[in-house]
């Protein structure tokens, strides 16, 4: 989620750009102008900088891991394959014990 200090900035920096004649209306305008911003940034499904680096790691430290389970998966096939080539391919069975 954004963080309310952005929104409120952001809000007063709208309110205060509003011509001089309106600004007698400026805390009410400010109060809208947040309910606005709050409402169409919560559509957004937006996330702060330090949410998305902290799930941009995890997804690099799940890939790393994918990628190492499926390193470790080639070489026992390879060793499945190399010890059922010498008993003729049976190696599944016989390894499981049926």
């Amino acid at each position: 989620m954004i963080d309310p200090k952005i929104l409120d900035n952001l809000a007063s920096r709208l309110a205060a750009a509003l011509p001089p004649g309106i600004k007698e209306i400026k805390q009410d305008a400010e109060k809208n102008f947040r309910a606005i911003l709050d409402g169409t940034f919560a559509k957004l499904n937006l996330v702060t900088r330090e949410e998305f680096d902290v799930q941009a790691a995890v997804l690099s430290r799940t890939h790393a891991k994918v990628q190492e389970l499926e390193e470790q998966i080639m070489r026992l096939e390879t060793r499945l394959h190399a010890s059922g080539a010498g008993n003729g391919g049976d190696a599944t069975q016989q390894s499981h014990g049926f």
